[in-house]
């Protein structure tokens, strides 16, 4: 008797409908792997580097703003706050969400611990971009890992390690911040936003920002025109501007007083370019020092 066969398309269509069976499971069944791991969900980049660096192949780590998307302007969809409701951590900055508040209420039903990583470090200042004094940024990754493992005590040791490689990378680059930043012809420098307070408190600088906190707070034109004087009598020879945001009021200042521009990233993000050509939150903050260093025009 003869073998039955099975007509050709049926093949295909098995293979599809188990595609689309499939791409409704949830993750951790789509991976079993990942149902062992921590899911853990952060705001912005910087904090999405630190729990990466500390969490490992322990968690299962999502940042919810977008490469190539200014933060500032971030609002989360309903399937971001899905995400966040099925984590076990959510970790913000403060000062960069103020929808978190919205969501506070409906995640006290869940079991989902909130870390504001930027809160209780000891510092007088509205300024949220903490991370860009690897001083403050140390003491940030030290509360992710200290609650990483009180979610997960049985890793604590994978943690602790981890925080520890981390806090002497951030060392090194402290290190070198301080010794770069010590012999300087100049201590003044102009940003597009307000982005930089920290890292100049921790080594002597003074900020001039053409915007406020946000990038979208724009100076009156009398703002602009006393920053744009300020720079002609301190013979500004650099105005800085950011890479997520449009350079042009730094571009404008710097024509008025005939400057030059140049980048120093606030490091909220990262664009979908920078994380192509492997640009981490080390390599941005090398390359913000050596621009800093030109502007400066500092000294070893």
């Amino acid at each position: 008797m003869p073998a039955k066969t099975f007509p050709i398309f049926i093949v295909p269509l098995i293979i599809i409908i188990s595609t689309l069976l499939a791409s409704f499971l949830p993750p951790s069944q789509k991976d079993p792997s990942r149902a062992s791991k921590i899911p853990v969900v952060t705001s912005i980049y910087p904090l999405f580097f630190f729990a990466q660096e500390i969490g490992g192949d322990k968690v299962n780590l999502i940042n919810l703003t977008p490469p190539g998307l200014e933060p500032h302007d971030y609002e989360p969809t309903a399937r971001d706050l899905a995400t966040i409701e099925q984590s076990r951590l959510l970790i913000l900055s403060g000062g960069f969400e103020p929808w978190a508040d919205k969501i506070r209420a409906n995640l006290q039903e869940k079991s989902v611990r909130i870390l504001v990583a930027g809160e209780n470090l000891g510092i007088q200042s509205a300024d949220p971009h903490v991370w860009l004094s690897p001083t403050l940024a140390k003491a940030e990754a030290e509360r992710i890992a200290d609650t990483l493992t009180q979610i997960d005590p049985q890793n604590e040791a994978y943690y602790q390690t981890n925080s520890q490689n981390l806090h002497q990378e951030l060392d090194v680059l402290e290190a070198a911040y301080r010794q770069s930043l010590a012999n300087c012809a100049r201590r003044d420098f102009i940003t597009s936003h307000a982005a930089f307070g920290h890292l100049a408190q921790a080594y002597g600088l003074n900020q001039i920002p053409i915007a406020g906190l946000s990038p979208d707070e724009e100076p009156s034109p009398k703002q602009l025109a006393e920053i744009t004087n300020l720079a002609r009598s301190r013979r500004v020879n650099y105005i800085f501007f950011e890479s997520l945001t449009s350079p042009k009021l730094s571009e404008t200042l710097a024509s008025e007083i005939g400057a030059q521009i140049l980048v120093l990233d606030p490091l909220e993000g990262l664009s979908e370019k920078a994380i192509m050509e492997g640009k981490t939150y080390f390599t941005v903050m090398q390359d913000n020092l050596a621009n800093l260093k030109i502007a400066l025009q500092c000294t070893k």
